[in-house]
């Protein structure tokens, strides 16, 4: 390690002010800040000091992101090996997944680390690590089908759109995650409907199993098909086609752990989005005016986006609700949102994605409204503190 950091220390006089690359200078900062820890400390004044700087905070969701992921990879190869009518081991199952996920994380982080990049040297501003995180998540919330070239413009649009035209990490509005995934269904609805969940690449010799749908559960439900929809176990373990790091809800829940114990995820936005999804699924099973009112309100949980939407996304700590109050009224209504989506307008089987959109653009004033309730709550306290006693 101290070699590298010689090695460092060498080339940064070349990209500091006067140096050959002056103008690479905050692309050069970006790599050593990812590295080393900077040795930039206090001097003077009051400051919280406190180690669980931006850096660790998206390492730590990397990490919990990694068994959906690892997941994911083994599923495609699972789901393919079934398309197909195979039998393989598990690692030759993975391996193939891998084979077909790791471009699109490759993708997503050259396309997209490219733009922050470009941007940070036009306004001399310092890389953030937030793209840590953006980059990952992009590839798996989409199906393993989608184009390469159609991954990088969903990135790109997710960075400039969703992050730079407000000012760069810490100043967006909206999830830029699901900003790409949003760009992708309706500029390329195709894509991301249907039957493309699952690849049916084929060899010399091979051909699709006789009667096979790559629909997934939430597309039956749209078509009626109830009595075709995969066991609970399969939803609840993730056997099933969907996107890559979405249909494991057990994958999603032990990433769920590490956030809540490290204080990175936010456990009350968890919670409120899976009490909102109980709660509507659970009116509109009392109604059961079609089918897809009738099944479990907890298959909405375990169908879909859902777990993975409330664990990784609606916590956002960006583009979510910030006061204590306003995470329960956000969560709670971006529950109830996406199965009325779900339910309620079959073009958009998966409703997690816009639930959350809307509500990022909702939470200021979620929160807005939080303040200034507890403000007139004190002033009424401080009122009756300051009453005249009557004798």
């Amino acid at each position: 390690m101290k070699a590298l950091h010689d090695i460092v220390e060498k080339l940064k006089p070349h990209f500091e002010k006067g140096g050959r690359f002056e103008k690479f200078y905050r692309s050069f900062e970006a790599f050593e800040t990812f590295l080393f820890v900077q040795g930039n400390v206090t001097r003077r004044g009051s400051h919280i000091r406190d180690a669980m700087d931006m850096k660790r905070t998206m390492v730590h969701v990397v990490i919990a992101l990694v068994p959906a992921m690892l997941f994911g990879m083994w599923n495609v190869g699972a789901q393919h090996d079934q398309a197909i009518g195979v039998e393989t081991g598990w690692f030759d199952q993975f391996l193939f997944g891998l084979v077909r996920v790791l471009p699109l994380i490759v993708v997503s982080y050259v396309s997209g680390l490219a733009v922050e990049f470009l941007f940070a040297s036009i306004r001399n501003h310092e890389v953030n690590e937030g793209f840590l995180v953006t980059g990952l998540l992009i590839p798996l919330i989409i199906p393993v089908t989608t184009p390469l070239w159609m991954v990088a413009v969903a990135t790109v649009f997710a960075v400039i759109i969703g992050k730079e035209v407000f000012g760069g990490t810490g100043m967006n509005i909206l999830n830029p995650a699901l900003l790409a995934r949003a760009f992708l269904f309706f500029a390329y609805p195709s894509y991301l409907s249907g039957e493309v969940w699952i690849d049916t690449t084929l060899q010399e010799g091979q051909q699709l199993v006789d009667g096979f749908s790559g629909a997934t559960p939430l597309a039956m439900l749209t078509l009626g098909e109830v009595v075709n929809l995969p066991p609970p176990g399969d939803m609840f373990l993730g056997t099933i086609p969907g996107s890559i790091g979405e249909t494991s809800t057990l994958a999603v829940l032990l990433g769920a752990l590490i956030l809540v114990a490290t204080g990175v995820g936010s456990l009350r936005i968890m919670l409120s989005v899976v009490l909102g999804g109980l709660l509507m699924g659970t009116l509109f099973n009392l109604l059961a005016v079609n089918v897809y009112m009738e099944i479990p309100p907890y298959y909405h949980l375990i169908m879909g986006g859902f777990a993975f939407g409330a664990v990784f996304m609606a916590t956002d700590p960006v583009s979510a609700a910030q006061t204590g109050t306003g995470k329960y009224v956000y969560g709670v209504l971006i529950g109830v949102i996406t199965v009325l989506i779900r339910v309620l307008n079959p073009a958009f089987p998966e409703g997690m994605m816009l639930a959350i959109l809307l509500m990022n653009v909702f939470a200021p004033l979620i929160d807005h409204y939080v303040v200034q309730a507890n403000i007139r709550r004190r002033l009424r306290r401080l009122g009756r503190a300051r009453a005249p006693i009557k004798t």
